[in-house]
Protein backbone atom coordinates (compact mmCIF):
# COMPACT_ATOMS: atom_id res chain seq x y z
CA UNK A 1 0.00 0.00 0.00
CA UNK A 2 1.35 3.44 -0.95
CA UNK A 3 1.97 6.16 1.65
CA UNK A 4 -0.94 8.17 0.25
CA UNK A 5 -3.32 5.19 0.51
CA UNK A 6 -2.12 4.49 4.04
CA UNK A 7 -2.79 8.10 5.06
CA UNK A 8 -6.26 7.92 3.47
CA UNK A 9 -6.97 4.72 5.40
CA UNK A 10 -5.85 6.41 8.62
CA UNK A 11 -8.09 9.34 7.70
CA UNK A 12 -11.19 7.13 7.54
CA UNK A 13 -10.32 5.65 10.94
CA UNK A 14 -9.69 9.05 12.52
CA UNK A 15 -12.94 10.37 11.05
CA UNK A 16 -14.88 7.66 12.88
CA UNK A 17 -12.94 8.14 16.13
CA UNK A 18 -12.72 11.94 16.12
CA UNK A 19 -15.01 12.34 19.15
CA UNK A 20 -12.50 10.44 21.32
CA UNK A 21 -9.30 12.18 20.19
CA UNK A 22 -9.32 14.78 23.04
CA UNK A 23 -8.76 11.95 25.55
CA UNK A 24 -5.17 11.70 24.27
CA UNK A 25 -4.39 15.10 25.77
CA UNK A 26 -5.34 14.42 29.39
CA UNK A 27 -1.75 13.85 30.55
CA UNK A 28 -0.24 16.90 28.73
CA UNK A 29 -3.11 19.02 30.05
CA UNK A 30 -2.38 18.07 33.66
CA UNK A 31 1.26 19.07 33.22
CA UNK A 32 0.24 22.31 31.53
CA UNK A 33 -2.18 23.25 34.32
CA UNK A 34 0.63 22.96 36.85
CA UNK A 35 2.82 25.29 34.80
CA UNK A 36 -0.07 27.66 34.14
CA UNK A 37 -0.45 28.39 37.86
CA UNK A 38 3.16 29.58 38.03
CA UNK A 39 2.71 31.86 35.02
CA UNK A 40 -0.49 33.32 36.45
CA UNK A 41 1.32 34.18 39.69
CA UNK A 42 3.95 36.03 37.64
CA UNK A 43 1.58 38.16 35.52
CA UNK A 44 -1.13 38.75 38.12
CA UNK A 45 -4.87 38.13 38.15
CA UNK A 46 -5.84 41.25 36.18
CA UNK A 47 -3.68 40.43 33.15
CA UNK A 48 -4.69 36.78 33.37
CA UNK A 49 -8.36 37.77 33.17
CA UNK A 50 -7.70 39.94 30.13
CA UNK A 51 -5.83 37.12 28.41
CA UNK A 52 -8.56 34.54 29.07
CA UNK A 53 -11.20 36.97 27.77
CA UNK A 54 -9.15 37.41 24.59
CA UNK A 55 -8.92 33.62 24.22
CA UNK A 56 -12.68 33.28 24.74
CA UNK A 57 -13.32 35.82 21.97
CA UNK A 58 -10.83 34.00 19.74
CA UNK A 59 -12.71 30.73 20.25
CA UNK A 60 -15.98 32.48 19.50
CA UNK A 61 -14.51 33.74 16.22
CA UNK A 62 -13.75 30.14 15.29
CA UNK A 63 -17.36 29.20 15.99
CA UNK A 64 -18.46 32.21 13.93
CA UNK A 65 -16.60 30.78 10.92
CA UNK A 66 -18.56 27.56 11.38
CA UNK A 67 -21.83 29.50 11.72
CA UNK A 68 -21.23 31.41 8.50
CA UNK A 69 -20.38 28.14 6.74
CA UNK A 70 -23.33 26.15 8.05
CA UNK A 71 -25.82 28.99 7.60
CA UNK A 72 -25.31 28.98 3.84
CA UNK A 73 -25.04 25.26 3.07
CA UNK A 74 -27.89 23.30 1.47
CA UNK A 75 -29.06 19.87 2.54
CA UNK A 76 -26.95 16.85 1.65
CA UNK A 77 -23.58 18.11 2.87
CA UNK A 78 -21.24 16.54 5.39
CA UNK A 79 -22.14 17.09 9.03
CA UNK A 80 -21.41 15.68 12.47
CA UNK A 81 -21.74 12.07 11.38
CA UNK A 82 -18.96 9.79 12.58
CA UNK A 83 -19.67 6.61 10.60
CA UNK A 84 -18.25 7.70 7.25
CA UNK A 85 -18.03 10.34 4.53
CA UNK A 86 -21.28 11.84 3.27
CA UNK A 87 -21.95 14.51 0.64
CA UNK A 88 -24.65 14.79 -1.99
CA UNK A 89 -23.86 18.41 -2.86
CA UNK A 90 -20.51 20.05 -3.65
CA UNK A 91 -20.21 23.53 -2.15
CA UNK A 92 -18.10 25.91 -4.26
CA UNK A 93 -19.61 29.34 -3.51
CA UNK A 94 -19.46 31.70 -0.56
CA UNK A 95 -16.88 30.73 2.03
CA UNK A 96 -16.18 27.53 0.07
CA UNK A 97 -15.00 29.67 -2.83
CA UNK A 98 -12.08 31.00 -0.75
CA UNK A 99 -11.14 27.93 1.32
CA UNK A 100 -11.85 24.21 0.95
CA UNK A 101 -12.17 23.36 4.63
CA UNK A 102 -13.77 26.28 6.49
CA UNK A 103 -15.27 24.03 9.18
CA UNK A 104 -11.86 22.64 10.07
CA UNK A 105 -10.42 26.18 10.08
CA UNK A 106 -13.16 27.20 12.51
CA UNK A 107 -12.51 24.14 14.66
CA UNK A 108 -8.80 24.91 14.87
CA UNK A 109 -9.34 28.54 15.92
CA UNK A 110 -11.89 27.47 18.55
CA UNK A 111 -9.56 24.83 19.98
CA UNK A 112 -6.59 27.20 19.83
CA UNK A 113 -8.48 29.76 21.93
CA UNK A 114 -9.14 27.18 24.64
CA UNK A 115 -5.55 25.92 24.63
CA UNK A 116 -4.04 29.41 24.69
CA UNK A 117 -6.16 30.27 27.73
CA UNK A 118 -4.02 27.80 29.70
CA UNK A 119 -1.03 30.08 28.94
CA UNK A 120 1.53 27.33 28.24
CA UNK A 121 3.30 27.77 24.90
CA UNK A 122 4.40 24.16 24.40
CA UNK A 123 0.84 22.89 24.85
CA UNK A 124 -0.35 25.21 22.06
CA UNK A 125 2.47 23.95 19.81
CA UNK A 126 1.72 20.26 20.52
CA UNK A 127 -2.02 20.66 19.97
CA UNK A 128 -1.49 22.66 16.77
CA UNK A 129 0.95 20.11 15.32
CA UNK A 130 -1.30 17.19 16.22
CA UNK A 131 -4.35 18.97 14.78
CA UNK A 132 -2.74 19.53 11.40
CA UNK A 133 -1.27 16.01 11.20
CA UNK A 134 -4.66 14.61 12.20
CA UNK A 135 -6.62 16.84 9.83
CA UNK A 136 -4.24 16.15 6.94
CA UNK A 137 -5.28 12.51 6.97
CA UNK A 138 -8.99 13.23 7.31
CA UNK A 139 -8.83 15.79 4.48
CA UNK A 140 -7.04 13.27 2.23
CA UNK A 141 -9.78 10.72 2.91
CA UNK A 142 -12.47 13.31 2.17
CA UNK A 143 -10.75 14.47 -1.02
CA UNK A 144 -10.54 10.90 -2.31
CA UNK A 145 -14.25 10.44 -1.64
CA UNK A 146 -15.21 13.77 -3.28
CA UNK A 147 -13.00 13.10 -6.31
CA UNK A 148 -14.70 9.74 -6.85
CA UNK A 149 -18.16 11.27 -6.40
CA UNK A 150 -17.87 14.58 -8.31
CA UNK A 151 -14.95 13.95 -10.69
CA UNK A 152 -13.65 16.88 -12.77
CA UNK A 153 -15.99 19.39 -11.11
CA UNK A 154 -14.34 18.73 -7.77
CA UNK A 155 -10.81 18.56 -9.22
CA UNK A 156 -11.16 21.99 -10.88
CA UNK A 157 -12.41 23.57 -7.66
CA UNK A 158 -9.70 21.86 -5.59
CA UNK A 159 -6.97 23.05 -7.97
CA UNK A 160 -7.71 26.73 -7.40
CA UNK A 161 -9.04 26.82 -3.81
CA UNK A 162 -6.69 26.81 -0.78
CA UNK A 163 -6.89 23.94 1.70
CA UNK A 164 -7.06 25.87 4.98
CA UNK A 165 -5.84 29.49 4.57
CA UNK A 166 -8.51 31.58 2.80
CA UNK A 167 -7.79 33.49 -0.41
CA UNK A 168 -10.37 36.30 -0.36
CA UNK A 169 -9.65 37.27 -3.97
CA UNK A 170 -11.45 34.09 -5.07
CA UNK A 171 -14.75 35.11 -3.45
CA UNK A 172 -17.97 34.13 -5.22
CA UNK A 173 -21.39 35.05 -3.75
CA UNK A 174 -23.55 32.43 -2.09
CA UNK A 175 -26.29 30.83 -4.15
CA UNK A 176 -28.76 30.51 -1.25
CA UNK A 177 -29.81 32.75 1.64
CA UNK A 178 -28.32 32.57 5.11
CA UNK A 179 -30.41 30.56 7.59
CA UNK A 180 -30.09 31.26 11.30
CA UNK A 181 -32.46 28.36 11.95
CA UNK A 182 -29.98 25.97 10.34
CA UNK A 183 -27.16 27.37 12.46
CA UNK A 184 -29.18 27.12 15.68
CA UNK A 185 -30.26 23.58 14.82
CA UNK A 186 -26.82 22.25 13.93
CA UNK A 187 -24.26 24.27 15.89
CA UNK A 188 -25.45 24.53 19.49
CA UNK A 189 -23.30 21.54 20.44
CA UNK A 190 -20.12 23.38 19.46
CA UNK A 191 -21.10 26.42 21.52
CA UNK A 192 -21.83 24.26 24.55
CA UNK A 193 -18.57 22.35 24.05
CA UNK A 194 -16.57 25.59 23.99
CA UNK A 195 -18.33 26.95 27.09
CA UNK A 196 -17.72 23.67 28.93
CA UNK A 197 -14.04 23.70 27.97
CA UNK A 198 -13.49 27.20 29.37
CA UNK A 199 -15.45 26.43 32.54
CA UNK A 200 -13.52 23.21 33.21
CA UNK A 201 -10.19 24.88 32.42
CA UNK A 202 -10.84 27.70 34.88
CA UNK A 203 -12.16 25.37 37.57
CA UNK A 204 -9.30 22.89 37.34
CA UNK A 205 -6.68 25.66 37.37
CA UNK A 206 -8.13 27.52 40.35
CA UNK A 207 -9.68 24.77 42.48
CA UNK A 208 -7.26 21.90 41.92
CA UNK A 209 -3.91 23.52 41.17
CA UNK A 210 -4.21 26.86 42.99
CA UNK A 211 -6.08 25.39 45.94
CA UNK A 212 -8.94 27.90 46.05
CA UNK A 213 -12.12 26.92 47.83
CA UNK A 214 -15.33 26.70 45.83
CA UNK A 215 -16.74 29.75 47.62
CA UNK A 216 -13.59 31.77 46.86
CA UNK A 217 -13.72 30.77 43.21
CA UNK A 218 -17.42 31.57 42.87
CA UNK A 219 -16.82 34.96 44.45
CA UNK A 220 -13.89 35.90 42.21
CA UNK A 221 -14.72 34.12 38.94
CA UNK A 222 -18.52 33.98 39.03
CA UNK A 223 -18.58 35.13 35.38
CA UNK A 224 -17.63 31.62 34.19
CA UNK A 225 -20.38 29.60 35.91
CA UNK A 226 -22.90 32.34 35.03
CA UNK A 227 -21.82 32.32 31.37
CA UNK A 228 -21.89 28.53 31.29
CA UNK A 229 -25.36 28.39 32.89
CA UNK A 230 -26.70 30.86 30.31
CA UNK A 231 -25.19 28.96 27.37
CA UNK A 232 -26.32 25.60 28.78
CA UNK A 233 -29.90 26.84 29.13
CA UNK A 234 -29.79 28.29 25.63
CA UNK A 235 -28.44 25.07 24.10
CA UNK A 236 -30.87 22.82 25.97
CA UNK A 237 -33.71 24.99 24.70
CA UNK A 238 -32.43 24.63 21.14
CA UNK A 239 -32.09 20.89 21.57
CA UNK A 240 -35.68 20.64 22.76
CA UNK A 241 -36.87 22.77 19.83
CA UNK A 242 -34.93 20.58 17.40
CA UNK A 243 -36.20 17.29 18.81
CA UNK A 244 -39.82 18.16 19.60
CA UNK A 245 -40.91 21.06 17.37
CA UNK A 246 -40.68 22.28 13.79
CA UNK A 247 -39.56 25.79 14.78
CA UNK A 248 -36.03 25.23 13.46
CA UNK A 249 -37.03 23.33 10.37
CA UNK A 250 -36.01 24.89 7.06
CA UNK A 251 -37.12 23.46 3.74
CA UNK A 252 -34.22 22.24 1.64
CA UNK A 253 -31.69 22.33 4.46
Amino acid sequence: MSLHDTMVKHGHTLFRLRSYIPLLFIAPLLLAFSESVKLEAMVGDAWEDVWVLFCFILSLSGLAIRWVTVGFVPAGTSGRNTQGQRADVLNTTGIYSIVRNPLYLGNFITILGVVLSIKVWWLAVIVSMFFFIYMERIILAEEKYLHEKFGDTYDQWRAKTPVIIPNFRLWRPHEIKFSWKTVLKREYQGLLGMATAFLVTEMVTDLVFEGETLNEWLGEDYIWPVTFAFILTFCLTLRYMKKHTDLLKVEGR
